[in-house]
């Protein structure tokens, strides 16, 4: 291909040498067809300025106080293990075990289990978190704990709300 060939291709795309007659249509066209070029541009800067697509969040986009961790895990009330079950677990069983409803519930994408496991023998779990929904302006998400306890299974079923200092309280 020519180098005039070239140049006529590209002055195309600014104007169509079958309109070029000076008329208000060709300014109109002209001017449309610039502007479309400049939000195409702009648009595919924006896209390469992000860098990377963010995951959904839970929280607010305004900064709002986060509690601690002690009040964050205290919210859990204990979890959703029975209770029986629960009270079976050494202190920081029990602490592992909150911190991985708190993680599945806050970070956890649908389908992604959150393991622990204890330094004793016979004690683990899972837990994992459904698809988030809204009650009211709360987010909140359902989810399963699984877990053996000394060598005997057990479950636990719930659902729990985030509250705005992004701790979460079960539901019932």
């Amino acid at each position: 291909m020519n180098l005039k060939r070239r140049r006529s291709r590209f002055a195309g795309l600014f104007r169509n040498t079958n309109e070029d007659d000076g008329s208000m249509a060709c300014l109109v066209s002209r001017v449309t067809r610039f502007g479309t070029m400049v939000l195409l541009a702009v648009a595919v800067a924006g896209c390469a300025a992000t860098g990377s697509v963010q995951p959904l969040a839970f929280a607010p986009a305004a900064t709002q106080k986060v509690a601690d961790s002690d009040a964050i895990l205290a919210a859990l009330n204990g979890g959703i293990l029975p209770p029986a079950a629960a009270d079976g677990l050494a202190g920081p069983d029990r602490l592992r075990a909150l911190e991985a409803e708190y993680q599945a519930l806050e970070k956890a994408p649908l389908g992604q289990v959150v393991a622990w496991k204890s330094q004793a023998r016979g004690t683990a779990g899972e837990v994992s978190a459904g698809t988030p929904y809204q009650v009211g302006q709360q987010n909140c998400r359902q989810y399963t704990h699984t877990a053996t306890i000394r060598g005997v299974p057990v479950k636990g079923q719930g659902a729990a709300c985030r509250n705005e200092d992004g701790s979460w309280t079960p539901l019932g």
